[in-house]
């Protein structure tokens, strides 16, 4: 808090910004959503695999953070419920779109650790290619288990996938990512 009793949003932490935002301080939401923006719209584009995509659906997202913030019930549990409502709105948004599985074509290989900037620039484009070309469910699957780290009963606690489903989107994406990025030009 500054001398004036307003919260000093540049260097407050993000507990208060969301106490603050539950009490519907714009404010500190927007400055919650400057601070989250990146890796909500990093999430989201490795999930569709379009930029402007991810960008509405990130700020479709936050929309609906600010609308349920008073469900939350400590600050600490932000970063996870705020991916559930992420990843919801992408669900949601493919459920709308009834999109068709996209087929794999063959992808440039991925730059080994000892790479240039350009190279390993150039395996970040690949990988997303790659990521593109896997169906949206696998791609989901595949995203929040190595991009997120999160375990396969975390992605069905997430999506409501079964368990099986959720184990068999991960295995057959990572492989088909594997074979694509392995592929010789």
């Amino acid at each position: 808090m500054s001398a004036r009793g307003f919260l000093d949003l540049a260097s407050a932490t993000e507990a208060a910004l969301i106490v603050a935002a539950q009490s519907k301080d714009q404010r500190a939401f927007g400055e919650l959503v400057k601070r989250r923006q990146g890796w909500a719209r990093a999430l989201l584009y490795r999930m569709c695999g379009n930029a402007a995509e991810a960008d509405d659906l990130a700020q479709e997202a936050f929309i609906k953070a600010w609308n349920k913030l008073g469900d939350l019930e400590t600050p600490a549990a932000f970063p996870g419920w705020f991916r559930r409502v992420a990843v919801t709105t992408f669900l949601m948004a493919k459920r709308r779109q009834k999109a068709v599985f996209e087929e794999i074509d063959d992808a440039s290989p991925v730059a080994s650790e000892d790479s240039t900037p350009e190279a390993a620039a150039g395996a970040k484009i690949d990988l997303e290619r790659a990521l593109a070309k896997l169906s949206d469910a696998e791609r989901m699957c595949v995203t929040l288990n190595h991009g997120e780290g999160l375990s396969h009963s975390e992605i069905v606690d997430l999506t409501g996938l079964p368990l099986g489903t959720v184990k068999s989107h991960v295995l057959r994406g990572t492989e088909k990512l594997r074979r694509m990025l392995e592929a010789a030009p």
